[in-house]
């Protein structure tokens, strides 16, 4: 078959780690989800290894992984916050890799990415090699083997950048078909070059690249018109239209040829819901009905290389119509929801950061040729701790690029002058630029990481770069009045989250008051706190700690010594000193006063002893980090919360009888009753589903049956994300004994009964547990039904009306009963 069709995603999230905690906060704006990564994690990650395909009635056959299917690539920082938070997808999607590598002749679907997501045309040739070099070496710590491509960020390219891919082996990248300027035949002359500007080029076969330094490289032109209609389009509201609008590409001609196209991988379940399963049905029916061989880049590479060879168009990408403008300057491309703002702040917003980045490097030349003859490679290798910050890892970093018998400071001092340079990189991170206004939160995300390398340059060298770059940022104008300008801006959002050791000591000391702590190391964040001693105290309402700890950093290995005395008023009333640990005899001589005037509930002594031993360091709630800060509200507000329930079930239950007969005669319920019996309601339910595996069914049925009674309006966000909990949990029960049929009979009861509220049900990992548990418990226990087993039928029975309960039907993938229906 000389038809041939790959489909690439590319999976990205701007960083939104904390620069100096190195993980990604808590976001309000994503609830009920921690942070955007989550979320967009569930809406599309995550369906993509498991994509449903469903029959006429809407129930599912089968579950398909569609990263072994396709072509792709994720971006290395948004890989290590999955490999972090999201282990389970993570592997899944490693898994799929090496499925492909079956499925396409040893080639595996998933590319690597140069690493930072910045615009690889506006970085100097060192940071392109950096780049380049480091996305390889991702790639090859997670997927276990090299990468034939490699995702250029926004498909930003000029020579130099493919040069830096070609250096790393690289075999082919993929670009918008308007980056084609000129294309011959393989053996053409200067005649032979015909004009490809426009989008004009031939999308469906490969062309070979010629480099100024004599490498050459593989480059496939995208379809554009069927990705664009992919991304801003309908195009996946029906898998098998989907299918048919790539099928009705393909020419009529007998010569090899390929339809790819290439979007953001987010389109398929986070920006279209349900895209996942558009695309699993697209290539279920196109390999079903034999209309063309699914294939990846690597694969069809190999069995067509290029006749053609291709000249770029430099400075050019896929999400810009003026070349690289769009992070420079105010081009006029922008997300279109703001028509009377510009973006003129893009240039000074560049020209500062390039300013800083060139500030650095002769300050990491000097500084670092006092451990090494090559700088450069030095950052290069880096990568290997990025990758694991083990201190075997970090040890045998040195060990081997730096070497000699190094002491504690100047390790401390190497690695300060790496994550220097690795944050100037991160600065550049497209993001920053690509959106509207400067305030938004991917500029400010750059800021943050600028902020922090200027702070490390600041500790290294004693020279302060920041007073200058403030200045340099005030050319930069906010939309927005009363954010102002650049220099604003950073003072408003970034100097407040500065953090250094002492800081991660003041969150240490007060959250010790609401946690319980183990006597030797914690981790909070990318710092270890081990504690030295550490005594707490309580007065009525009112709590005292006083403490000394070693706070390290296990990124730089620095550390500090801290002595500590944190004071909690009662509500969120908290106050707090740190400072560095004076000696033993200083520190017992601030332990035995303060907890001598607590002790006495003498308040204002505690307070003046406090004073005088930390002087200006002192802390409060808002100190805390901000998840922290939800758990110690939680906290605080639990026994408020916990009477407000007492009191709205005894006014429900108090009026129950009037609010009956008032319900009979038609008389509506007063909104200050109704309030009560809903919360009472939904709050019973949610608790029933929180507090344990074991449910009450005919306590579930009265309250359900009470729903309808009252027409209670359900608390959707509570009860959607506690039924999953249960049901999850429930489903792991049986998984590790699939046998009980009293787990059965159970989970059918609940869900049923919780659909009849009504809850909308996150089945999706209950599904694919269950799905597993079919595939490797029940075949084997069917067969035993078949030959006469009565117990092993029963079961059989009982384990697919649960299916019918998750809305499985088993046929399909295990027999030929079954037919998917277009999706």
């Amino acid at each position: 078959m000389n038809r041939h069709l790959c489909i690439h995603a590319h999976f990205y999230q701007p960083p939104r780690e904390n620069a100096w905690l190195e993980d990604v906060e808590m976001q309000d704006s994503a609830y009920p989800y921690h942070d955007w990564n989550e979320r967009i994690a569930a809406e599309g990650y995550a369906p993509n290894t498991a994509s449903r395909v469903v029959n006429g009635e809407g129930r599912i056959i089968d579950i398909i992984n569609n990263y072994a299917k396709i072509s792709f690539n994720i971006g290395p920082t948004l890989f290590q916050w999955m490999a972090r938070r999201m282990p389970e997808i993570y592997e899944d999607i490693i898994q799929a890799d090496h499925h492909s590598r079956e499925l396409y002749s040893g080639h595996g679907s998933a590319i690597a990415q140069a690493f930072g997501h910045l615009i690889m045309p506006l970085a100097n040739d060192r940071d392109k090699r950096t780049q380049a070099y480091w996305g390889v070496r991702d790639f090859e710590f997670r997927f276990g083997r090299k990468p034939e491509g490699m995702w250029l960020p926004e498909t930003a390219c000029d020579l130099a950048s493919l040069e830096a891919l070609a250096d790393q082996g690289i075999k082919f990248t993929i670009l918008s078909p308007y980056q084609a300027g000129r294309v011959r035949p393989l053996d053409g002359g200067e005649d032979d070059w015909r004009d490809a500007t426009g989008g004009q080029i031939d999308p469906k076969i490969p062309y070979l690249c010629r480099l100024p330094s004599g490498n050459t490289i593989a480059l496939f032109f995208y379809d554009g018109p069927i990705s664009q209609e992919l991304g801003f389009g309908d195009l996946l509201t029906s898998g098998e239209n989907f299918a048919n609008r790539l099928l009705g590409v393909f020419g009529e001609q007998d010569d090899p040829q390929m339809v790819h196209i290439a979007t953001d991988g987010e389109t398929y379940g986070h920006h279209k819901t349900f895209g996942d399963m558009a695309l699993a049905y697209c290539i279920y029916f196109i390999e079903s009905n034999e209309l063309a061989d699914v294939t990846i880049y690597g694969e069809y590479l190999e069995k067509y290389p290029p006749t053609q060879e291709v000249e770029i168009v430099e400075n050019t990408s896929w999400s810009c119509a003026h070349g690289v403008e769009r992070w420079r300057s105010d081009c006029g491309c922008n997300s279109g929801m703001h028509p009377a703002w510009n973006q003129k702040w893009r240039t000074p917003l560049r020209e500062a950061l390039d300013w800083l980045r060139d500030q650095m490097i002769p300050i990491y030349e000097q500084e670092m040729r006092k451990f090494t003859g090559d700088p450069w490679k030095a950052r290069d290798e880096y990568i290997s701790v990025i990758l694991d910050r083990t201190p075997e890892t970090i040890d045998r970093y040195l060990g081997e690029h730096i070497g000699g018998d190094l002491t504690h400071g100047n390790k401390v001092r190497l690695l300060k002058l790496l994550e220097m340079q690795r944050q100037a990189l991160q600065m550049f991170t497209s993001c920053g630029w690509f959106f509207d206004e400067l305030s938004g939160l991917e500029t400010t995300q750059v800021l943050q990481y600028a902020a922090r390398a200027i702070q490390l340059t600041r500790e290294l060298t004693g020279k302060d770069l920041e007073p200058t770059f403030k200045r340099r940022l005030e050319r930069a104008k906010s939309n927005i009045p009363e954010m102002g300008n650049g220099a604003q801006i950073y003072h408003r959002f970034i100097e407040p989250a500065r953090l250094d050791l002492e800081r991660v000591g003041a969150h240490y000391a007060i959250s010790s008051l609401f946690e319980d702590y183990p006597e030797d190391e914690y981790k909070i964040y990318c710092y270890t706190a081990d504690s030295q001693s550490h005594e707490q105290v309580r007065a009525g309402t009112m709590q005292l700690a006083v403490g000394h700890a070693l706070i390290r950093s296990d990124v730089t290995l620095e550390q500090k010594d801290i002595s500590y005395a944190v004071i909690h008023m009662g509500g969120h009333i908290i106050n707090g000193g740190v400072r560095e640990y004076q000696g033993e005899e200083a520190f017992e001589d601030m332990r035995q006063a303060v907890t001598e005037a607590f002790d006495r509930t003498d308040v204002p002594e505690v307070i003046r002893l406090m004073d005088q031993h930390f002087g200006g360091s002192n802390y409060s709630l808002w100190h805390l980090f901000k998840d922290e800060q939800h758990k110690v509200f939680d906290l605080l507000l639990q026994e408020t919360l916990d009477r407000i329930e007492v009191n709205f079930r005894n006014i429900f239950n108090d009026n129950y009888a009037i609010m009956r007969a008032m319900r009979d005669s038609g008389i509506p319920i007063p909104q200050a009753l109704r309030t009560p019996m809903e919360f009472s309601l939904n709050r019973e339910i949610y608790r029933m589903l929180m507090e344990g595996a074991e449910i009450d069914i005919p306590r579930l049925e009265k309250l359900v049956e009470e729903f309808h009674t009252w027409e209670a309006a359900p608390n959707r966000t509570a009860l959607n994300h506690a039924s999953e909990i249960w049901i999850n949990v429930t489903m792991r029960r049986l998984v590790e004994n699939p046998r009980d049929m009293e787990i059965l009979a159970v989970m059918r009861e609940v869900i049923k009964l919780l659909k009849a509220i009504p809850v909308e049900l996150n089945l999706w990992r209950a599904q694919n547990m269950y799905f597993d548990l079919a595939r490797q418990v029940r075949m084997e226990i069917a067969e035993k039904a078949d030959q006469g087993g009565g117990e092993e039928r029963r079961w059989v029975e009982s384990f697919d009306e649960l299916g019918e309960h998750l809305n499985v039907r088993l046929g399909y993938a295990f027999t030929t009963s079954d037919v998917p229906a277009a999706v």
